[in-house]
């Protein structure tokens, strides 16, 4: 399968993070976490978010999410979360049947919540016969590619603690929100009142693994066995920190989502202007939302793959990669025009 813009998913591993799975294949070593490796990247983990935080590595990005929904809430329990978020639309309901909480989906115009928004659903407090709200879940960037500003965090996450609830944040690509924003993970996570997140990597270069990460010390209660009980305990752990450790450790994880966001960038201006193409949303990170006439998108669908996002409003999303090319985007857009230039003359 040649490189497309389907998903940062499809990407190969960046070759840094092959080395250092080779470091680390040497001798043997405790498993379940018990190693060197892991030792170091729990200190660059709190290097990076603050002398609080403590890293739970787990296989995928759901792991991390509903660890993380876990150390909040009991089944009783209820997060809200934009009606678009991941752990609504693309986790197969893995938080209600692992945890056994409700999800209150609440629709927004661009992916992203606002304390207006959730005020809708913060009611029945005290009230045996409804769900308890309990946390509040963002995406950064969002799945529609669009980016909360820090003040916009800080404002979700004031609220929150002011109902006594909690905050998450899926950050499954956090490196290309941070490189946008201009900011480190700290002062877009701890500092802005996040309780607890799932930091990404697979999808900016990493091989597999990502991680819980708890900010908010009272989250951090006996979650050694309940990641045990998830079946996210991997054994040969210093694999996935090893990862970590070349990601966090030698500026990878900026220099990747750096070319992903810059690539974006680059196909957007190149479709932008092009008749018959509408750009939906805001183009901050590392995805391109557009609007294309439906024969057009499944005839380029023959050429490349990518998502029909929207299929009954013609919307598809085209995701670009640490190792997308400037060639790859000349060549898409290329066909892109060519199909256009077929409908418009069938």
């Amino acid at each position: 399968m040649k490189r497309g813009f389907g998903s940062d998913n499809h990407s190969g591993i960046s070759p840094e993070v092959l080395t250092a799975i080779a470091s680390a294949n040497v001798d043997h070593a405790l498993a379940y976490g018990d190693d060197e490796y892991c030792a170091r990247t729990t200190e660059l983990f709190r290097r990076e978010f603050g002398a609080t935080a403590q890293p739970y590595f787990v296989f995928n990005g759901t792991g991390a999410n509903v660890m993380c929904i876990d150390a909040m809430c009991r089944s009783h329990h209820a997060v809200v979360c934009a009606e678009t978020a991941h752990i609504n639309v693309d986790e197969c309901g893995a938080p209600q049947r692992i945890v056994g909480c409700r999800l209150l989906p609440v629709k927004t115009p661009d992916g992203k919540l606002t304390p207006e928004l959730v005020m809708t659903q913060l009611h029945g407090f005290g009230f045996e016969h409804h769900s308890q709200p309990r946390a509040i879940s963002i995406t950064q960037p969002t799945e529609l590619g669009t980016l909360y500003t820090l003040d916009e965090i800080r404002a979700l996450a004031d609220l929150a603690h002011k109902y006594n609830m909690y905050i998450h944040l899926d950050g499954a690509r956090l490196a290309n929100a941070a490189v946008a924003l201009g900011c480190t993970f700290k002062q877009m996570t701890t500092d802005c009142g996040i309780d607890c997140l799932s930091f990404g990597g697979t999808k900016n270069g990493l091989m597999m693994g990502e991680s819980a990460v708890m900010l908010n010390p009272t989250l951090d209660v006996e979650l050694k066995y309940r990641r045990k009980q998830m079946t996210q305990l991997c054994s040969k752990m210093r694999f996935m920190a090893a990862q970590f450790e070349a990601y966090l450790s030698t500026g990878l994880w900026r220099r990747n989502a750096e070319h992903s966001n810059q690539m974006a960038r680059l196909l957007h201006s190149k479709v932008a202007n092009v008749a018959g193409v509408e750009v939906v949303y805001p183009v901050q990170a590392n995805s391109v939302f557009v609007r294309l006439p439906r024969e057009v998108w499944t005839a380029l669908q023959k050429d490349y793959f990518f998502y029909d996002w929207d299929e009954a409003d013609n919307v598809v999303r085209w995701m670009c990669s640490f190792d997308t090319t400037e060639a790859d985007i000349e060549d898409f857009v290329a066909k892109l025009r060519s199909h256009l230039d077929n409908y418009r003359n069938r």
